[in-house]
Parts: C-alpha cells; sequence; structure tokens
C-alpha cells in the first residue's frame, strides 16, 4: 500500500498544470484627435505592447498622473510600446485641453459614451490596460498607474511569457 502511495505521489509531483492563457483584449478602432486617422489595435498584433489609457479631464488622479504616464511613455516609445489614451465621458474640447495642459504627446481618442471602456471592465477612471504582443490582456492598473507600476507592467509585457498568468492580470 505504501508503494502505491509514494508512486501516486511522484505521478502528482510530476503532474504540471497546464498554462493559464491570459484574457484576449477587445479589438480597439477609434479615430485619433492628434491626427485624425484610424487606430485599430488589430495591427499591432505580433509587432508591439500596448497601453492603453482611460482618463478624462475632469479625473483629479488622471492630471495627478499625467507627467508620469507621460514620462513612460517617453521612455518606452522606442521599444515597440504603443500608448493610446481613451478620454471617456468627455467632449472634444475638454480632452483637447488636458492634452494641451499636461503636454501629452502619445495617440489620443474619444470614448465619450465608454463603449470601449466598458468592454475592458472599465469602472472609473483612470484606469490603465497593458496587453502584450499576442494580443493579451496581461495586466490592468485600477487608479494607481503611478510611474513605477506602469513601467513593472511593460516590462512584464515584453518578457516571453513562461506560462504563467502576470501580476495584476484578472
Amino acid at each position: 500500500m505504501s508503494l502505491l502511495v509514494a508512486l501516486a505521489l511522484v505521478f502528482l509531483s510530476l503532474h504540471v498544470p497546464p498554462a493559464v492563457a491570459a484574457p484576449a483584449a477587445p479589438a480597439i478602432r477609434v479615430r485619433l484627435l492628434d491626427s485624425g486617422e484610424t487606430f485599430d489595435s488589430r495591427l499591432l498584433l505580433g509587432k508591439k505592447v500596448l497601453v492603453v489609457r482611460f482618463q478624462a479631464s475632469w479625473c483629479k488622479t488622471c492630471a495627478a498622473q499625467a507627467a508620469g504616464v507621460q514620462r513612460v511613455y517617453e521612455r518606452y516609445q522606442d521599444r515597440d510600446v504603443e500608448f493610446l489614451a481613451l478620454h471617456v465621458e468627455d467632449t472634444e474640447r475638454d480632452a483637447r485641453r488636458f492634452l494641451r495642459a499636461h503636454r501629452t504627446t502619445y495617440h489620443t481618442a474619444l470614448d465619450p459614451d465608454v463603449r470601449v471602456a466598458n468592454r475592458f471592465g472599465f469602472k472609473r477612471a483612470p484606469y490603465t490596460i497593458v496587453i502584450n504582443k499576442r494580443g493579451e490582456i496581461v495586466a490592468r492598473l485600477e487608479a494607481t498607474a503611478d510611474e513605477a507600476r506602469l513601467a513593472a507592467a511593460i516590462d512584464s509585457a515584453l518578457k516571453p511569457r513562461r506560462g504563467k498568468v502576470l501580476p495584476g492580470t484578472s
């Protein structure tokens, strides 16, 4: 009997559970405020990590984090990382005013009725999603996307995944 138990324990210790895949990100197709061109997240698959920032001109936390998000964008813009800010529940005029005030240079679009945001589980601004090159959501940063947390999430997304779900996914 003890031999059977020992064999069972050996078998169980050798069994590796299958990796849990990160959830697939919904496609994003929006008109950019800066150029009027269409942004399509599907064109980035296999090429770039995508950081999607849901923010608003009326959001105090968004304003407080704006400079840090801009610095992270500047640090990663030449490293296969694309940023897209979606202004939720905002007018174009208010969004442009926010962008000028905070000297934001990454791509921005409007999501006034939160159609895109709701597909990502949006509850309140700010909300930041990091999507890896395979189109999987690998991090969700609710309200606290300070520079260090955002940079760590991007660094994780840039590294090849080895069968683990990254922290911050849900």
